[in-house]
């Protein structure tokens, strides 16, 4: 969160200082030797501002779930932040600052797309090939600091369970403050039992996936797929404009010369159209920038961030498993720890960069400078590289779906960080914690938590919690 306020201060105060000195449209050029080299620095703002909107995210989804257990609405330990909100409209964690929260990150990733650009070939001197344009920069320096301000204002409006990541320290808080109690008889019931009536019942070789076990799973993988199926309609949009009306250049839309992974000046096909920001600030053709920018690349930010989710639920789970194994379930003593031991957060934390780097790619802007002053932005849509993001895209939503279909083997019940499911499982709380067979009885056996290692469940035993549960 420091380094949040620290970098969205950096660029509104070099945002300002750019605008003061060289006007609205002031841009400073920079020397580079190859366009890698911008491209490069372009990956690296990339990954700066998925660092800063991660960072602040956290702040901000640990003050939305405290809220929500304050009103009994929690089910999960892990929710869709931006989509889903604490009750009033005048609440931090609530459905406006939510709403105006998800507009902030796309203004970010919108900002970061148009501080650096590419100076044309007739504005290039003296190996200055690339622009720090002003207003972006203080835009996105506005953008990171408000959404510190909602974070913060979020955790003030509310007192925090705790600041775990954890489901398990999330449910063993709510027992605490008795948001949470925990229901007899369902020690073998997994969280896909909950409405269908669940009690007494043997194991189960295999468990339900994370597509059938949270019901906003299945709509993260639909809108993943919506997203790969839009950036083809776009891509085949592009290829049929150009063929339409470039048909007098006589090359392609897309041929194997102008496939690459960057854009190739010569080889590269692409459909251009140019906004003009000459004549003082033009507020108007800046807005229109930025909602060209937000039309495409809104939807791929809404989605990378929903993606959270499967991740998330994805390491709830990994972590309850544990408590089968030979080192047994240990309870978080770092807040980041979960996040940063999860190689689905690492993966998608590394995917989030590189996929709006390669938008970049494929919608690329190309300045045109005069005397340290915008003149005009033209916009290309470069066919080759909108499939290679489609391409990536498709790999992203089959891995994630891969995922979410998973059946977890073995007899304990899964849970997928449902918090009442989390709670009747586990009936002694300790820092180390094994889960397994405890008790034999009749009618029923009896399944839990110890702080020692436990043996495996009986296969052919029924299953239900004591009615008085160890504490």
């Amino acid at each position: 969160m420091a380094c949040s306020c620290i970098f969205s201060c950096c660029c509104i105060i070099a945002g300002t200082v750019v605008i003061a000195a060289l006007k609205g449209n002031g841009v400073i050029p920079i020397g580079l030797n190859n366009n890698l080299q911008k491209e490069m620095l372009v990956l690296i703002l990339n990954l700066v501002v998925t660092l800063s909107t991660e960072s602040t995210g956290f702040i901000h989804s640990i003050a939305l779930r405290s809220a929500l257990a304050s009103e009994h609405r929690l089910r999960f330990n892990t929710n869709l932040r931006l989509l889903t909100a604490a009750r009033g409209w005048r609440n931090p964690n609530g459905a406006l600052l939510n709403g105006i929260m998800a507009l902030l990150l796309i203004v970010s990733y919108n900002s970061a797309s148009l501080v650096i650009l590419s100076l044309g070939v007739e504005y290039q001197s003296s190996g200055e090939k690339v622009c720090i344009a002003g207003l972006p920069l203080l835009l996105l320096g506005v953008a990171l600091l408000l959404q510190v301000v909602i974070a913060l204002s979020g955790l003030r409006a509310v007192k925090i369970l705790t600041w775990s990541s954890s489901s398990f320290d999330l449910t063993a808080a709510m027992i605490h403050h008795t948001q949470l109690t925990p229901a007899p008889l369902r020690c073998m019931c997994s969280v896909s039992d909950l409405n269908v009536g669940g009690g007494p019942a043997k194991p189960s070789e295999r468990q339900p996936s994370a597509w059938h076990a949270h019901p906003s799973i299945r709509k993260v993988i639909i809108s993943l797929w919506a997203l790969v199926v839009a950036c083809a309609g776009w891509a085949a949009l592009v290829m049929f404009i150009y063929n339409k009306y470039e048909s007098d250049s006589g090359t392609p839309a897309l041929s194997s010369k102008s496939w690459s992974f960057f854009p190739s000046e010569q080889y590269s096909n692409a459909l251009l159209y140019g906004i003009p920001l000459s004549g003082g600030v033009s507020v108007q053709w800046w807005i229109l920038s930025f909602v060209n920018l937000a039309v495409v690349q809104g939807p791929l930010t809404i989605g990378l961030h929903c993606s959270e989710l499967i991740a998330n639920v994805i390491r709830d789970e990994r972590h309850w498993r544990s408590a089968t194994g030979r080192k047994g379930l240990r309870m978080a003593t770092n807040p980041l720890q979960p996040v940063f031991t999860n190689p689905l957060s690492l993966v998608l934390f590394v995917a989030k960069p590189a996929l709006h780097w390669m938008f970049g790619l494929s919608f690329t802007l190309l300045a045109g400078a005069g005397s340290q002053t915008l003149d005009a932005v033209g916009i290309y849509m470069f066919t080759a590289q909108i499939w290679n993001l489609c391409c990536a895209l498709f790999v992203f939503a089959f891995f994630f779906t891969f995922v979410a279909l998973l059946r977890p083997h073995g007899h304990q019940p899964a849970a997928y960080g449902h918090l009442q499911t989390l709670a009747n499982l586990v009936d002694e709380w300790s820092p180390v914690m094994w889960w397994g067979h405890k008790e034999d009885g009749v009618p029923y056996c009896h399944a839990g938590t110890s702080n020692r290692s436990l043996p495996a469940v009986k296969m052919d035993c029924v299953y239900a919690a004591r009615l008085v549960s160890a504490s």
